[in-house]
């Protein structure tokens, strides 16, 4: 085996790292890429701690995140983790906040719609509800479809209703919230003649 064989093997990543290392630090402020790095590792553990049912956690976690870096992420989140506390009117204020830093930003306007549901002010949700499904960046368009299916279903609204549980579905066929709605409206005779 010829040596240098043996180095390419050293210098190749040795290399690699440094052409990372520039590029960080052409990118920007190098403090600045490592508070992000680390509220973005602060905001997959909140995620995480959400998941497991550690809500409390995962508002500390949430929180520090937004200390080091605030994102709409962290504020929509942080809000989901206090609407699962019971805390919904703290968790409309969080997703207000990550309106304001990210309007196109999907998930908050669809939070707070689901969050005034659960207060009990669906009407209030309705507007919500439409800005998420106008929103530019939202992985989830089935969500406010089926939530104002919900609310318009509340309302007696039920043609309505079924074309957003239908919609829900164009966007996620395997999404079961709505197709368990159609069934209920299907079963209830809900359907208009």
């Amino acid at each position: 085996m010829c040596w240098c064989h043996g180095t390419r093997k050293i210098l190749v990543p040795i290399a690699l790292l440094w052409l990372c290392t520039v590029s960080l630090l052409h990118a920007g402020d190098p403090e600045e890429i490592l508070s992000s790095q680390k509220a973005y590792l602060l905001w997959k553990q909140g995620y995480m701690l959400h998941a497991s049912g550690e809500y409390e956690k995962a508002v500390r976690s949430f929180s520090e995140s937004i200390d080091l870096y605030p994102t709409a992420e962290a504020y929509t989140f942080r809000g989901w983790s206090l609407s699962m506390l019971g805390r919904l009117k703290e968790a409309i204020a969080e997703c207000k906040v990550a309106v304001e830093l990210d309007p196109d930003y999907g998930n908050p306007y669809n939070d707070i719609g689901v969050y005034l549901i659960d207060l009990g002010q669906p009407d209030e949700a309705i507007p919500w509800l439409k800005k998420a499904m106008r929103a530019k960046r939202y992985c989830c368009y089935q969500y406010p479809h089926f939530n104002l299916g919900r609310v318009l279903l509340m309302k007696g609204r039920v043609s309505e209703a079924k074309q957003s549980f239908k919609r829900a579905l164009s966007y996620d066929p395997d999404y079961l919230p709505p197709r368990m709605a159609l069934e209920f409206i299907r079963e209830q005779g809900l359907e208009p003649i």
